[in-house]
């Protein structure tokens, strides 16, 4: 019997729905499960609108949601329902469906049926029984056999209307086409849709009482109808069940349409009244929240703006389908009101992102020209600085003589020395340090606004801060200089290419540029001259001169060569060195002098000062020897 229950009300289901241009069901358990079907003929059976539903749900909540608003609904329309719920309906229990579809057919089909005080299945069997009694092969007692044979149906259509189908000819053994003929006729001219099959009534060994009860419920509505005595005050009460719904519908749109027009407004208003402080961050402020705007309250408005257009399409149709006058909403409120108010909320967003955009352009502009400005002025003054350092010139310090130990008179002896200048200059890298922060603040002010490029400027706080270093650096270096070179002017008893040497060895191992040495870095230049100690002994010349100068000066790494260098020109020493240059013979020739490859200004000295042995045949034997002893005391 489900599959027979099934199918009626399958098609009693879409008599209510095709009715309203919805597509028919195929499936009681496919089509209702997700609620959208059952919330529809909630719409239609109810005369009302539900509200706003989930018309695409996939999850199943949302479908649960759905199937939970149209039980709520039926159970408001005095509907009581037994032992089902949504997750039954979800998930495809045939069985409490059926039960739940017949409920709604006794309550919105049958329970208005009334003969002689009975109501709903006594009623509609009692107006059965009256109508075919002047028949009589037709016998009613139930919904079920009573109509097996098709009689009664046809009964029924000759009792109302004789001109559809001539009933004393019929073939009353022919079931199956007595039926068939009653299902069209029914069809075809009562407007009477077939919810039942033939086999269903005539090859069933009881036919279904729900289906067949479902279905001569229609020939009552259909033929109750003729009969104007017996329908005025039920058309008196369902016209003002329509006029209220419509009223309430009216009410509804319009209470929402001015809702939605005023926020509209508002927010327009609020745009309009809105100034921007010029600070990045404020501007991004904006843009955020117009962001926010339009992921909130605009999707909002435009689900409301739907809404309220679908909900005036329906007080429209349902106008139509009562032939009732159209409904004209007030002044204002119309739906090309509505219209021109999104248009013109439209419109206003894209002046509100055209400013927001437009301030946002116009702040990282003004950054990006102050960074320039701040960068360019500060590149050149480094410029200058680096200039004016080049340009240094003049006596190293106060005295008379010049770098090329020349006599300076002593009016042409300018202002300032090397080392005045340059210590002045100096003096000048603190204020560029300050402004270096400036130069990072604003381009830290560029970074947060998501500024990366610069066509004002070619430098970024990285170079210029390299190039600040690299000056500090560079007067560093030119003071040391001067300051060495003041010390090796000073050494009078150094030869110029032993100051060259002793200069270029402190400077290459003054790695920090500090113009100072380490114990380390001391002993390592002695060594790389050729002057080797022990760890004790450079202990102890380090130590003295720290104690002498202060640190390892190249003023004290000079004074320490030329201590050496006196040192070893002592007559032992220089003795040891004529021997090696003789072979440890007690003469040297000037042979051996030119091996030795000694300065030929030397050689000519050396053979003028050294006595001379020329009694052989060979080369002249200079006794050096001699000469030492009568030069050293």
């Amino acid at each position: 019997m489900d599959s027979t229950q099934e199918r009626t009300f399958c098609k009693w289901l879409n008599t209510k729905l095709e009715a309203q241009g919805y597509p028919p069901m195929t499936s009681l358990v496919q089509d209702l499960s997700d609620g959208v079907r059952l919330i529809q003929l909630m719409d239609i059976i109810g005369d009302t609108s539900l509200g706003r539903y989930n018309k695409n749900p996939r999850m199943r909540v949302q479908k649960a949601e759905n199937v939970n608003k149209a039980l709520e609904f039926i159970t408001s329309r005095g509907v009581k329902l037994t032992n089902i719920g949504p997750e039954d309906i979800i998930d495809g229990n045939l069985k409490l469906i059926l039960g739940m579809i017949w409920t709604l057919i006794l309550r919105f089909t049958i329970a208005d049926i009334s003969e002689e005080g009975l109501s709903a299945k006594e009623g509609l069997l009692l107006w059965c029984q009256r109508k075919t009694e002047p028949y009589k092969e037709v016998n009613v007692q139930d919904f079920s056999l009573s109509w097996s044979d098709g009689l009664a149906l046809c009964a029924l259509i000759h009792c109302h209307r004789p001109d559809l189908l001539d009933y004393d000819k019929l073939d009353k053994s022919d079931r199956h086409g007595i039926t068939r003929l009653a299902f069209q006729v029914a069809a075809d001219h009562l407007g009477i849709p077939q919810l039942l099959e033939v086999e269903d009534v005539c090859d069933s060994s009881r036919p279904d009482e729900r289906s067949v009860m479902t279905y001569i419920a229609s020939f009552f509505h259909a033929f109750s109808t003729m009969d104007q005595a017996e329908t005025v005050s039920r058309r008196v009460e369902k016209f003002a069940e329509l006029m209220q719904s419509v009223w309430l519908s009216k009410n509804d749109y319009e209470r929402r349409v001015r809702a939605l027009l005023s926020s509209l407004i508002e927010t327009q208003d609020e745009w309009a009244a809105s100034q921007f402080s010029g600070t990045y961050t404020d501007a991004k402020e904006h843009s955020a929240t117009f962001t926010t705007y339009k992921q909130t309250n605009k999707r909002a408005w435009v689900t409301e703006r739907q809404d309220v257009t679908s909900l005036f399409g329906n007080i429209q149709t349902k106008l139509r389908t009562y032939g009732l006058r159209e409904y004209v909403p007030p002044l204002g409120l119309t739906l090309l009101d509505l219209g021109d108010a999104w248009d013109a909320l439209l419109a206003s967003e894209a002046k509100r992102s055209r400013a927001i955009n437009a301030q946002i352009r116009q702040i990282k502009e003004t950054l990006r020209k102050q960074f320039a400005d701040i960068a360019n002025d500060f590149e050149q003054r480094l410029h200058v600085v680096s200039l004016e350092l080049s340009a240094v010139a003049g006596p190293l310090e106060v005295g008379v003589v010049d770098q090329d130990r020349h006599r300076i008179p002593f009016t042409e002896i300018p202002q300032k020395t090397q080392q005045e200048q340059v210590r002045e200059i100096q003096t000048r890298i603190p204020a560029l340090s300050d402004a270096l922060v400036d130069v990072a603040n604003a381009e830290s002010a560029c970074i947060a606004a998501n500024v990366e490029e610069n066509d004002y400027t070619v430098f970024t706080c990285s170079d210029l801060e390299f190039e600040l270093e690299l000056l500090t650096q560079s007067i560093a270096k030119k003071i040391s200089f001067i300051d060495n070179q003041i010390v090796s002017r000073n050494m009078t008893n150094l030869t110029p290419a032993q100051l060259e040497q002793f200069e270029s060895t402190f400077r290459y191992f003054d790695r920090d540029e500090t113009n100072t040495l380490s114990l380390s870095e001391t002993s390592a230049a002695l060594a790389s001259l050729g002057l080797v100690y022990s760890d004790e002994d450079m202990d102890y010349i380090y130590d003295q001169l720290v104690l002498d100068y202060g640190a390892i000066t190249f003023e004290a790494f000079i004074n320490l060569l030329v201590d050496i260098t006196e040192d070893q020109t002592s007559p032992e020493q220089l003795r040891e060195a004529f021997r090696g240059i003789a072979g440890d013979k007690p003469f040297v020739t000037e042979l051996d002098l030119r091996l030795a490859q000694l300065p030929v200004s030397a050689i000519d000295y050396l053979r003028e000062v050294i006595p001379a042995d020329q009694s052989g045949t060979g080369e002249p034997e200079y006794d050096y020897e001699a000469w030492l002893d009568n030069v050293f005391v």
